[in-house]
């Protein structure tokens, strides 16, 4: 149990390092990427482009070990439609995304790094898990 701790704040801690590194924790340059019509940053396209390669080249790799180095499986969704829910939640992320410049991972490295967006951002995306909790229960 410890040695996954240590690789999950290892793994965090990277995460957010390259998410800081590569601007994902200033609001207004995510608004500038999404603004197409607008004052369009692509800056952001390098940071999409290798993420999107880099898991592409080694999430084949490592799917065929035969479990993960920590643990007795690898744990991936079984759900592969996609229906209105998800459509739904993604459209939601999208529009929060668009609004506030911001998602989860990079609003909490931004907490660390001192952005005042994430100060009022994270409070709220804190309540909407809240309230998203308390409707799934009733």
């Amino acid at each position: 149990m410890k040695k996954q701790l240590l690789a999950a704040l290892g793994a965090g801690a990277l995460f957010g390092l390259g998410l800081a590194v590569s601007g994902m924790t200033d609001a207004r340059r995510i608004q500038g990427f999404l603004d197409v019509f607008g004052y369009f940053d692509p800056s952001l396209l390098f940071v999409l482009g290798g993420a999107v390669m880099t898991t592409v080249v080694l999430f084949r790799f490592v799917l065929r070990q035969p479990h993960p180095l920590l643990e007795r499986s690898f744990h991936l969704p079984g759900n592969d439609r996609i229906d209105g829910r998800l459509l739904g939640g993604a459209a939601i992320f999208g529009i929060g995304w668009g609004l506030a410049g911001y998602c989860p991972g990079p609003a909490l490295t931004g907490l660390g790094v001192g952005a005042t967006e994430a100060l009022w951002f994270v409070p709220a995306m804190l309540a909407g898990i809240a309230i998203h909790r308390g409707c799934a229960r009733g």
